[in-house]
């Protein structure tokens, strides 16, 4: 198979994957509803698969790097897979097991995300397709995959059942690791002479490496604070604007798709424009886009066009900085050195999630709605701008350091 035809395959296989988390994230929930009948349970469940997944994908990568890249994705998508499985077919086992099996696919995925992502780079390199333009068509088609993934789970309860949707997601998995074990094969990457390091060198090596790269650094913190915005904003923000000003739920499946829309529209003309574009400034304009407007139209507005259009364009700012991200971790660090410190990056870049949730409801509960807003949006305007402040350099390879 050519290389470009084996980026296609890798590219969906994680796609597939990707709609597989989308939707246990409707299917396990619900399946822990109808057996137990206590949202308390069901948001367990939910963190014990978002936790290990964090964790795993900083933590487990150094185990990927020595047991290899390729077998870790199939090992971790097929173990995804049988866990699924066995979640499905055996409610019987009660809630404590349940919670077990979930944390242990979540932590599979974690790895099995990771591993995937860096492989993406040897295999785009051999195929001849620009890095900058593989980032951005990928974050434009794992949008997709979001923004209909959990639909997809709902559909799939209501016409087959929920052990049969649950089942259907184990397959997604599966499909995954055949994809990659059957029709992927990434060039070689050449080992660093001597020794394989241990765990704990491993690791650090990692940390160390981010910890001296100032400006990669500079950009996770950025869209850590974007995501950490996104997540408060559908969680909390959106919704409690949605009731208040509109005093109805018309309004919000508008508000979130025009963030979406924006996004793939975004993604279409990025993937376009992208290596023509000068990055740093690129980033910079699209992360002060995509955070602090949107929070702003839904503080001092109650006219929905006005929401809605500035959300748009906050959607168009954000298509911009994930793929820039991606690119500067495949340019920027050394490859013996990609497996951990792309894992450490996916758990930075992600921990804004919860705690994005958390702190939309603490905001709105301690100072209403509109300061928490006002809160919020001067946070990440000041996060965003923050690389303004710093001296940093363009984000092409530096010198490569050496592992501790």
């Amino acid at each position: 198979m050519t290389p470009r035809r084996q980026l296609v395959v890798l590219v969906g296989a994680d796609l597939i994957s990707n709609l597989g988390t989308r939707i246990s994230v409707v299917t396990i929930p619900w399946l822990v509803l109808v057996s137990t009948d206590s949202p308390t349970k069901m948001g367990l469940v939910a963190f014990a698969e978002t936790l290990p997944y964090l964790l795993s994908s900083a933590l487990g990568t150094p185990w990927a790097d020595r047991f290899g890249l390729r077998r870790t994705s199939i090992l971790c998508d097929a173990g995804s897979a049988v866990a699924m499985v066995v979640v499905a077919l055996t409610p019987w086992l009660g809630f404590a097991p349940l919670v077990a099996l979930v944390a242990v696919a979540g932590a599979l995925r974690g790895i099995g995300d990771r591993v995937k992502h860096v492989m993406f780079r040897p295999v785009a390199e051999a195929a001849g397709v620009p890095l900058i333009r593989l980032t951005s068509a990928y974050d434009g088609l794992s949008r997709v995959v979001t923004l209909f993934g959990a639909a997809v789970g709902g559909v799939l309860i209501a016409a087959f059942g929920v052990t049969e949707a649950i089942l259907i997601d184990a397959a997604t998995f599966g499909v995954c690791a055949l994809l990659i074990g059957v029709l992927v094969r990434p060039p070689a990457t050449p080992s660093p002479p001597g020794p394989p390091e241990n765990y704990l060198r491993a690791l650090r090596g990692g940390f160390g490496y981010l910890a001296r790269d100032r400006p990669l650094l500079g950009m996770l913190v950025v869209v850590s604070a974007l995501n950490m915005v996104a997540n408060a904003s559908v969680a909390v923000y959106i919704p409690v604007w949605v009731a208040r000003e509109l005093h109805g739920p018309s309004g919000l499946g508008l508000v979130l798709a025009a963030f979406s829309a924006g996004a793939l529209l975004g993604n279409v003309v990025f993937t376009a424009l992208g290596p023509r574009l000068p990055r740093r400034l690129t980033f910079l304009v699209g992360a002060l886009v995509a955070g602090t407007p949107r929070l702003v139209a839904l503080a001092i507005s109650d006219d929905l066009p006005v929401v809605l259009v500035v959300t748009f364009l906050s959607g168009i700012g954000i298509a911009a900085v994930n793929p820039l991200l991606g690119v500067a971790l495949y340019e920027r660090v050394p490859a013996e050195l990609q497996t951990r410190v792309i894992g450490i990056a996916g758990s930075l870049a992600f921990v804004g999630l919860p705690v994005g949730a958390l702190l939309g409801g603490w905001s709105v509960d301690a100072l209403d709605l509109t300061p928490a807003l006002l809160l919020m949006a001067a946070f990440c305007l000041l996060v965003t701008a923050s690389p303004l402040l710093a001296r940093t350099t363009t984000p092409s390879r530096p010198t490569p350091a050496t592992t501790p």
